[in-house]
């Protein structure tokens, strides 16, 4: 008998091992029990719906789309992706670059400051081994450009990393706070032997706090900031020969980011490259929220849909009011939002089209490792022991860490297909 370490959580132990491009043969469907609780899980229409609706949308504007690779960690998504007409792929890591460079990337952005050695080195080995890959990754400070080129004067040779500068926000995350630092830093890159300044670069997420009329302000201000460096940089003449990237996170706000990406008023052409991670799998809150203020904007509807669920059962209900559910912080989001219930499926239900809306009453108050807590009014709808339950979640990122593997399913609950992750 296998040890069932060799098999990821929620696999039937009592199923033969095989590659899950064949899993739709098995002939599993969600509400039949035939995988075990919980299990998240990927609709596929809406995932198709997704990355088609967005790829679309950057086709539209004009703009180059690399989504952000660390949301899935999936080869299967990269491929998908990569297929849909995507420019390339991005990356918090070097490692998860090696994911994605394994599963065919071939331009790739590392949306992160590489300094330690055993990056640079890695990174090097990558694009020695891998012809036609091309990489840029962040630069915000001297004292990093200092330990690339440290580093650098060790080898006995080196191909320079591609770089783009990235400006920052005021008690946020990394970047260049101010223009007179930029230029400073700029100049020092321009100058180096170790790499070739490509951009300018920002992540614009902690600019947006979900206010229709705070949003547009605050974003705008960091666009009109970035787009300040990379014409001063231009003038000087500090980027390397090709085309500028200038680029952006844009999984909240994307819309706000496209005058920096759409720019062309440089002396090189500009290539704008939207990073959205989030938009293929969305989410049920926390996403949700930001898109709704997108459409208005834009004037459009019915945009991203939720694409991941987490299935439980129902396994307590000690005492009135409250139900415990088979799911818990290693299973689910809950970095952002506690999750919420979007479906109830007695044993009764067999296809997923007749699983029914929970009552309003129905709030998941909190999470334990294994367990969720479900309160809701005794006078109403109870739900009892067996009963499954379908969680949504805010932030997908930190709900496809905590999987190896997901079913893909069809709108009747067949299983059609899975994909793996690779954290």
């Amino acid at each position: 008998m296998p040890h069932s370490a060799a098999y990821p959580k929620s696999l039937p132990l009592s199923a033969t091992p095989g590659d899950l491009a064949n899993i739709a043969q098995r002939g599993w469907h969600l509400l039949n029990d035939d995988l075990a609780y919980p299990i998240a899980v990927l609709r596929r229409s809406a995932l198709m719906h997704n990355l088609r609706w967005m790829q679309d949308f950057a086709d539209r504007k004009g703009v180059q789309f690399a989504p952000h690779g660390k949301t899935t960690m999936s080869p299967q998504l990269f491929a998908l992706q990569l297929a849909e007409g995507a420019w390339g792929l991005t990356f918090a890591t070097v490692f998860q670059l090696s994911v994605g460079v394994a599963a065919g990337v071939r331009r790739a952005l590392i949306a992160n400051q590489v300094l330690g050695a055993a990056d640079l080195a890695g990174l090097q080995h990558l694009l020695r081994q891998t012809p036609g890959l091309r990489v840029w990754f962040l630069v915000d400070s001297l004292a990093q450009l200092r330990l690339i080129e440290q580093w650098a004067l060790a080898q006995d040779q080196f191909e320079p990393f591609d770089v783009l500068l990235e400006m920052g926000i005021a008690g946020q995350r990394t970047g260049c706070r101010s223009l007179d630092e930029a230029l400073a830093l700029a100049q020092a890159l321009a100058a180096s032997p170790a790499v070739r300044l490509g951009g300018v670069e920002c992540y614009e997420g902690p600019a947006a706090v979900c206010d229709p009329a705070l949003d547009p302000v605050q974003v705008s201000d960091l666009v009109r900031r970035v787009l300040e460096v990379a014409r001063a940089c231009d003038a000087k003449g500090w980027f390397a020969p090709g085309d500028i990237l200038l680029s952006a996170g844009g999984s909240a706000v994307f819309d706000l980011v496209l005058p920096l990406l759409q720019a062309q008023c440089l002396s090189q052409p500009v290539c704008g490259v939207l990073r959205s991670g989030c938009y293929l799998a969305h989410d049920h809150w926390h996403y949700r929220n930001y898109l709704r203020l997108v459409e208005q904007r834009e004037g459009l509807a019915d945009s991203l849909l939720s694409a991941l669920e987490v299935w439980a059962l129902v396994q307590s209900v000690p005492e009135p009011g409250l139900a415990l559910l088979s799911c818990g912080k290693r299973d689910i989001s809950y970095d952002l939002a506690l999750p919420t219930v979007q479906w109830h499926a007695p044993p009764q239900v067999r296809h997923l089209q007749d699983a029914q809306s929970p009552p309003p009453d129905w709030r998941i108050t909190a999470l334990n490792d294994q367990h969720a807590f479900l309160r809701f009014d005794p006078a109403g709808l109870v739900p009892a022991v067996g009963d499954r339950v379908a969680l949504g979640l805010s932030h997908p990122c930190t709900t496809f860490d905590k999987w190896r593997w997901m079913p893909l399913v069809e709108d009747d609950g067949a299983v059609s297909g899975a994909i793996h992750t690779c954290f």
